[in-house]
């Protein structure tokens, strides 16, 4: 038996009962706007628990679920984009004005797993019916490690596949904490600054010290990236790694993998009618900026529509991080990272122009 398997099934009766569990649990209370409650070796919203304790106990996966996966500010919402724009093509042209996600944030139009509750609200269904009214193929998202996603859904016998996108750490420290302290301004004064243009509630260096000692949302973000890089290796049918670099550079050659994997290839007509190119221009950081749905308003959990959109760009943390703090996380990351065959790197100045 894995570890993964392991932990699933020693969390088991945990599941049953988070609602006393979750007092005991470790706390950490720096992050602002959300304290962490440590569960199985990873440091979670403690708002999100009970809604992974649904999944474990009620979700019923189907066999052509897809699951997005991600830590949190790796790609995650640019991931949603690709892959509700790629698989609903027929259905919605990306160049129709109408498309959702010219209406729509991303994230309400593919939601989180763990999240139940906050999408059950906004249905106004009971939770354990919202994502068994979806219909299929379902395209569902979540930030939990490998380790804790539900057993029905990573056994061999589950058809279901996953999408995993990763970011270099550096990147998603710095995009984290800028998201955070955006967030944290809104809350207090009930309106955002510009990106970086927000008070200083949040120091970088509070935000560097926790993230290196893995006590952040989702955290340690390198066992995070590494339990999903081991299984796509184990079993590169049911899981696709994708490196946010990568498809920064290549957003073509890469969307295609995506479409491969999902079960709906583009085919020789689609390409030469100039589809891919479309489904990666409507996806692009400057459309969804555009679009109506990311100028105002919030999502279901909350969250500014355009706050999830800063600069798409791979080598940010260079205006950010000293060398010092870089290489101190490098050495951290490179430490567990050893030997697994997994590297991070891209170009200082690559941008999601696509």
């Amino acid at each position: 038996m894995d570890a993964p398997t392991e932990g699933r099934r020693s969390w088991a009766a945990a599941f049953g009962d988070m609602a006393k569990l979750i007092p005991t649990l470790p706390l950490e209370t720096r992050c602002p706007t959300v304290p962490l409650r440590q569960f199985s070796g990873f440091w979670l919203p403690e708002m999100i628990l009970s809604g992974v304790a649904a999944v474990h106990t009620r979700f019923e996966p189907r066999p052509d679920d897809i699951f997005l996966a991600s830590f949190p500010k790796s790609g995650t919402t640019w991931l949603k984009a690709l892959a509700f724009a790629t698989l609903n093509r027929a259905q919605h042209p990306p160049s129709d004005p109408g498309h959702p996600l010219r209406l729509r944030n991303p994230h309400d139009c593919v939601s989180f797993f763990e999240l139940p509750s906050a999408l059950s609200e906004s249905t106004g269904g009971a939770q354990e019916d919202v994502f068994e009214a979806l219909p299929s193929p379902r395209v569902l998202a979540t930030h939990l490690p490998y380790s804790l996603l539900p057993e029905r859904v990573v056994a061999d016998s589950c058809s279901g596949r996953v999408v995993y996108v990763c970011r270099d750490p550096k990147d998603a420290l710095v995009s984290g904490w800028l998201f955070m302290k955006k967030h944290t301004a809104a809350t207090a004064k009930g309106a955002g600054g510009e990106d970086d243009d927000v008070p200083p509630t949040y120091p970088l260096q509070d935000a560097f010290e926790l993230f290196c000692a893995g006590r952040c949302v989702g955290g340690p973000q390198w066992l995070h990236v590494l339990g999903y890089w081991e299984e796509s290796r184990r079993r590169p049918d049911k899981v696709l790694f994708l490196q946010y670099e990568e498809m920064l550079r290549d957003p073509w050659t890469n969307v295609k993998r995506l479409a491969e994997f999902m079960g709906c290839p583009f085919t020789v007509e689609e390409e030469t009618a100039g589809t891919v190119d479309a489904v990666v221009e409507l996806c692009s950081l400057d459309s969804l900026k555009r679009s109506k749905g990311n100028r105002s308003g919030t999502t279901i959990l909350g969250i500014e529509n355009a706050s999830f959109f800063r600069k798409g760009a791979a080598g940010d943390w260079r205006n950010h991080l000293t060398p010092e703090m870089a290489a101190r996380l490098d050495e951290i990351v490179d430490g567990v990272l050893q030997g697994s065959g997994l590297t991070f790197g891209g170009a200082a100045n690559d941008s999601i122009s696509v």
